[in-house]
């Protein structure tokens, strides 16, 4: 698989990613774990070398995971990880905690560690800003671990444009990693702009506008109560059905191609900027292979613009998040 670097930084990595969420949390119950560890394996030997996951992913059991499957690849793969929240085991609240407090980090930072059998962090994101801590003290200490060792990279999810410049300054930002995908665009005029000013790479997450791109959910689509979209707005009933429209045109899109819909969703992306890393999710080797096949989908500026001037014209229904979740995005 061709590398990419994150912007203007050394760090190198698999043009496309695999997010590691869903193999123990949020889209629907834990998978077996010896499954989950084949299939991360199984996406090594076909290139990828960067990898995500986050503390609260489970709570913590996700990054035990990953860094138990990947601990025969050390020094051949990139691993980001997340601290931000107080991420309690057996908390049904996990989310309710915003603790980006400079000794928290470094305490975190020294658990995840050792989940992940590492003695350095590749890429350590600040997992949402926490506004009762100053971006300048956060970034201290992330620069603080840097120059001892235990963190390579500086990350920061779904910031603002003004506080990753505020942190950029500081501590320079390897990647904002934020939601983006033919089903949410506003990065590009909300913060796209400064990352390329700045020499920040874009990790976008839920590239496939979580699940919804595939074409392999409709309006009659159930979802187990553990599946973190039951309560997302955009994908009500009654908005999945309206948004169809967008589903229908990547569809006829890849037609064309003789390629998925999700290998259109991806080849957009990887065709938008040399600087853009996606880092799709799943837990089947079919759709490992799938996501992995857009890297040789080959999109001209005339598609991406064929794409884009055809979907902005579908008006998409609903928010992204639940309320709460909402008020933590964009600070």
């Amino acid at each position: 698989m061709q590398k990419r670097k994150l912007g203007n930084s050394n760090l190198e990595v698999s043009a496309l990613g695999l997010g590691c969420m869903g193999m123990s949390w949020s889209y629907g119950p834990a998978k077996d774990k010896q499954e989950m560890i084949s299939l991360i394996h199984a996406a090594v030997e076909q290139g990828v070398t960067f990898f995500d996951t986050a503390e609260v992913y489970g709570p913590l059991v996700n990054e035990e995971l990953v860094g138990e499957a990947l601990a025969p690849f050390r020094g051949k793969v990139v691993i980001a990880t997340k601290f931000g929240w107080e991420a309690n085991p057996g908390d049904s609240d996990r989310w309710s905690a915003l603790n980006s407090r400079p000794e928290h980090i470094k305490k975190v930072a020294e658990e995840s560690l050792k989940r992940l059998r590492v003695d350095s962090i590749d890429l350590y994101y600040q997992h949402r800003v926490d506004l009762n801590v100053p971006i300048e003290d956060v970034a201290g200490a992330v620069k603080d671990l840097i120059e001892q060792g235990k963190v390579k990279h500086f990350g920061m999810s779904e910031a603002s444009a003004k506080t990753v410049r505020r942190a950029h300054a500081v501590q320079p930002v390897t990647a904002l990693q934020s939601e983006y995908s033919l089903f949410w665009r506003e990065p590009e005029e909300t913060v796209m702009p400064t990352l390329e000013e700045l020499g920040i790479g874009f990790v976008p997450f839920s590239p496939l506008g979580k699940g919804f791109l595939t074409g392999k959910i409709d309006a009659d689509t159930k979802f187990d109560s553990t599946d973190f979209r039951s309560t997302v707005p955009r994908f009500s009933q009654e908005n999945r059905k309206a948004n169809q429209a967008l589903v229908d045109l990547v569809i006829a899109f890849a037609a064309q191609k003789h390629v998925t819909p999700a290998q259109i969703a991806l080849a957009w992306l990887l065709a938008k900027k040399p600087w853009i890393v996606p880092i799709p999710g799943t837990t089947r080797l079919a759709r490992l292979e799938e996501n992995l096949g857009a890297e040789k989908v080959e999109l001209t500026p005339e598609d991406v613009s064929a794409l884009e001037e055809a979907s902005s014209r579908i008006k998409l229904e609903g928010a992204r998040y639940s309320n709460f979740h909402e008020t933590l995005v964009g600070r």
